[in-house]
């Protein structure tokens, strides 16, 4: 009997009344994707219970789980110019979402060429749980790293990243982190019939009129505001109207209820130093500007979740807080003012904002894992340094040109300018990160903060290959190092294909290829489908890939 799958789309875009052609057209694209998984269950790991289920289209006011079969939600559609489809769905099996389950459907003229995914069985569990959901978050809340300030939702999920699918419990966990992190808001999934915790997410991912904006690291710098009558807001109309606020330095970084958003009567924010609030806030403001700019400019993409729409920036987050950080939960972006006795200023540079807004960019396409995950944690990271690089590149502002080090204006006193956060091309000068990939790879952390393996680390390699791919086994100035240094395989005879097509490699990669949980060899795999894609099968461009890749011991 033919597969029939239950299909989950209407969800996605809240369908009410007549849709537009946009959105039929859209909506087509998302049917035909779901064709394909109906006609080939073996290349979607589907269940085969699947099989005898009859076709069910569900709108938002009839979804009902349907038990023992899988389910799909579509999250992306991307059209390339030939006509390929490439459409993102998150799996569910019987209503509960999979996690690890997530696909990527390609094909062009109803063909299907390639799937996207991780989930290698089409066994599923049962989902009756042994343990009650009060056991689970007394597991999950031994597990928190800190005091326990609430516990506000507990579901069952199928958890697969890495193992055939569990059923678990999703248990979220807010809190004060003692680990070096001072806020924490952490999704457990604890084993719904053992109470073992299988893995984590770590929510908080870690970094019209014309008016002035005196800021602390770039200078003065030329803003787009709202006018409003008697004044001016650091509201952007002309980027999706996102906004910058300060929090007024609350102890709990999360607690936004007493912040204001930045008004103006002359225009003109800040003095280029900390003593006006607003300094800080241009900055930031600048910085959202600068990556929305260049994700439309260079990729087409309208804000992080491509809607078009902006998000929220909160300046002035916590107290002598010495962190910048995108919260998935809230959508929007929270940066620290630093600790000048610890010799760091605010953390407000220009690929700082990059990075914490392509956390959002990551989240709304390949959803990377964070902690927990094998390798994916530092794709994750990596993916935001080499677009928060790209963006500072892009903006171009004068006297302050883009570089490959993360994070150098953060630092009170840098007369060299080489001292960062990161190094690019050699993360672990830094003694504690990784350049080149391990045999094995990385295994998936075991720890909120991750050890060894924190993403943070893990992140260098991704970050080496880009380098690498972008400029070759060039040693930058002001850096003592050899060409032998920044390659793992002694191969130094191979040289960069330049920023642009580098990161537009990345780029498509990241939003058509990659999965909540690719590895660094599933990445070497996107990004040259990805350079094939963009200039053809076995071109420079491809091969430059491959190369870059096995110089980081990528094989």
């Amino acid at each position: 009997m033919r597969l029939r799958i239950t299909l989950l789309a209407a969800a996605v875009f809240g369908i009410v009344g007549s849709a537009s052609a946009a959105d039929v057209d859209r909506q087509a694209v998302i049917d035909r994707a779901l064709s394909l998984v109906n006609a080939h269950p073996d290349s979607f790991s589907l269940p085969a219970t699947n099989l005898s289920r009859s076709a069910r289209t569900l709108s938002l006011s009839t979804s009902q789980a349907t038990s023992g079969s899988d389910q799909f939600k579509a999250r992306d559609v991307i059209v390339d110019a030939d006509g390929t489809e490439h459409v993102r769905l998150d799996r569910f099996f019987g209503g509960l979402p999979v996690i690890g389950g997530d696909v990527v459907s390609h094909s062009r003229s109803g063909v299907l060429n390639s799937v996207s995914m991780k989930l290698a069985t089409a066994k599923r569990p049962s989902v009756t749980p042994k343990i009650s959901a009060d056991q689970a978050r007394v597991e999950a809340a031994a597990a928190f790293p800190g005091d326990i300030n609430g516990v506000p939702e507990t579901s069952l999920a199928l958890y697969a990243r890495g193992v055939a699918p569990t059923l678990a419990y999703q248990v979220h966990v807010l809190g004060e982190r003692n680990d070096g992190v001072p806020i924490g808001d952490i999704i457990y999934y604890v084993d719904a019939q053992t109470g073992t915790i299988l893995g984590l997410d770590d929510q908080v991912e870690t970094a019209a009129a014309q008016g002035t904006g005196k800021s602390l690291t770039l200078g003065n710098v030329s803003i787009t505001t709202n006018s409003v009558s008697g004044g001016f807001q650091l509201v952007d109309p002309s980027r999706g109207n996102g906004a910058t606020y300060d929090a007024h330095n609350p102890s709990d970084v999360f607690n936004t209820s007493s912040a204001t958003l930045y008004t103006s009567t002359t225009n003109t924010w800040g003095n280029n130093a900390t003593s006006d609030r607003a300094t800080v806030g241009a900055d930031i403001y600048f910085g959202v500007a600068a990556t929305w700019d260049y994700y439309k400019n260079v990729h087409g993409r309208t804000g992080i979740f491509n809607d078009g729409k902006g998000v929220k920036s909160y300046a002035h987050v916590g107290q002598n807080y010495v962190n910048a950080f995108w919260y998935a939960s809230t959508k929007s972006m929270y940066y620290g003012d630093g600790n000048i006795s610890q010799g760091y200023l605010p953390l407000v540079a220009l690929d700082v904002a990059g990075h914490e807004m392509s956390h959002g960019v990551n989240s709304a396409t390949a959803n990377l894992g964070y902690y927990s995950v094998k390798d994916s944690g530092g794709l994750n990271e990596a993916n935001s340094d080499i677009l928060g690089t790209l963006v500072e590149f892009n903006a171009n502002v004068p006297g302050h040109p883009g570089n490959y080090l993360i994070g150098e204006a953060v630092y009170s006193s840098n007369p060299n300018g080489t001292k960062a956060l990161r190094l690019m091309f050699k993360q672990d000068a830094d003694g504690r990160s990784f350049s080149c990939y391990p045999s094995g790879g990385f295994t998936a952390s075991k720890t909120t903060q991750g050890g060894v393996y924190d993403p943070h680390y893990s992140s260098g390699v991704g970050n080496r290959f880009f380098y690498l791919l972008a400029e070759g086994p060039v040693v930058p100035s002001g850096f003592n190092y050899q060409p032998k240094d920044l390659v793992c395989n002694g191969n130094t005879s191979f040289a960069g294909i330049g920023r642009d097509k580098a990161g537009k490699i990345w780029y498509r990669a990241l939003s058509v290829y990659f999965t909540s949980t690719s590895t660094y060899p599933d990445a070497r795999a996107a990004t040259i489908k990805a350079a094939n894609d963009l200039y053809g099968a076995n071109s420079t461009e491809s091969q430059a890939v491959a190369t870059a890749w096995s110089a980081v011991s990528v094989n």
